[in-house]
């Protein structure tokens, strides 16, 4: 089928095959921005992009995987190795209060140190407190580790862990989810097979997840159809079998500056972002939210983004040290203003959103534009 054929049929909302997404990687940049445009155009509000406030706790830089693309970890030895204490992360959702967020996505390393009650007592510590507190916590690789810390199951970790409070689990850990890539970047690192264990166990307890990518450890086209395709498939199993998908689609690219990997991954331009970002909208038919990552590349690229299949511009994070660590655009967080401004700019309405993507309130952009930009708060 010519490129053309495909795109159309994409635009149409049928399926398309593996080596038809293969193909699209082929094609010219506009066209596929514009198909990619006029499938989110279909699927959700055109006239809005959404926006989540949230922060990003890191409760612990201790990690005995030792990613070489992580300049965030370290051994238990090290100077600056840390776990916050509970009455730590607490300020750091008060700051969040603060601001109008009620959800944190809180994750760290896998820390051999940390017993299952810890992670329990920490939720039941936290909800006690604030009770409309949401928290997506513990990605698959941590949640890996505490298999292999207790000999349970996941099923059974994220059922206690539920009870005492969770709600979900950050996307992280999926990068390019080929295990051939994973072993070429970091060989301790949760294998493909088990990202997707994990998840299903999770969507089949109703917990929130959501869907990642991260490109640039010189993975080809053949590679990020693989992991799309393979996102795919576990969306339409977790729908049919537990009605609870991921709740969107989230890309961003490697960030290699700080880490071992420095020299060895590419990494990836803007272009290959909103190319493969475009691929994706047209191949992951099952998804209907696409998120623009600002910490990566920066504002301009995410506003490009909602252009190219995005219909969210974000979180404003407050907090975020992992991708900073290795290298970000320089920024750790956003104001509300700032993500406000950007979605203007771009010719869309601002619309503040939850995790699952329920609209909470359309902010006054005219209002909040014609103040000062506030002074940040100073992060604990």
């Amino acid at each position: 089928m010519k490129g053309m054929d495909v795109l159309e049929k994409a635009v149409a909302g049928e399926r398309l095959s593996e080596a038809e997404v293969l193909s699209l990687f082929d094609l010219p940049l506009p066209e596929l921005a514009a198909a990619a445009h006029e499938v989110r155009l279909k699927k959700t509000d055109p006239e809005v992009v959404t926006f989540l406030i949230d922060r990003n706790i890191n409760y612990t830089n201790v990690c005995t995987v030792a990613c070489a693309f992580c300049a965030f970890y370290r051994t238990k030895r090290q100077k600056d190795a840390y776990t916050l204490s509970y009455e730590e992360i607490a300020r750091k959702v008060e700051e969040l209060y603060q601001v109008g967020g009620r959800r944190i996505l809180m994750q760290g390393g896998v820390n051999p140190e940390l017993p299952l009650v810890w992670y329990l007592d920490l939720l039941r510590y936290l909800k006690s407190r604030f009770p409309d507190l949401r928290i997506d916590a513990f990605s698959p690789e941590e949640i890996l580790g505490l298999e292999r810390l207790t000999g349970l199951r996941a099923e059974a970790i994220l059922e206690k862990l539920k009870e005492a409070g969770l709600d979900g689990l950050p996307g992280a850990g999926a990068e390019i989810l080929v295990d051939e890539v994973r072993l070429k970047a970091a060989p301790a690192r949760i294998r493909t097979a088990d990202w997707y264990r994990i998840v299903d166990a999770a969507q089949a307890l109703g917990l929130y997840t959501l869907a990642t990518m991260v490109i640039g450890f010189g993975e080809g086209p053949k590679e990020r159809t693989a992991h799309l395709l393979g996102l795919r498939a576990q969306q339409d199993r977790a729908l049919e079998r537990y009605e609870n998908g991921f709740a969107a689609f989230a890309l961003w690219t490697l960030q290699v500056e700080h880490t071992r990997l420095k020299g060895k991954a590419p990494g990836a331009t803007a272009h290959e972002y909103l190319k493969t970002l475009a691929v994706a909208r047209l191949a992951l038919d099952n998804f209907a939210h696409f998120q623009a990552s600002w910490p990566t590349l920066g504002f301009k690229v995410a506003q490009a983004a909602l252009y190219y299949g995005a219909d969210d511009f974000g979180s404003t994070m407050l907090e975020e040290n992992v991708v900073s660590a290795a290298g970000g655009h320089g920024r750790t967080h956003a104001t509300v203003r700032q993500i406000v401004r950007h979605i203007v700019d771009a010719g869309f309405k601002p619309a503040e959103r939850d995790p699952l993507y329920r609209i909470l309130r359309y902010p006054d952009a005219e209002a909040i534009l014609s103040e000062p930009e506030p002074v940040e708060l100073p992060l604990a």
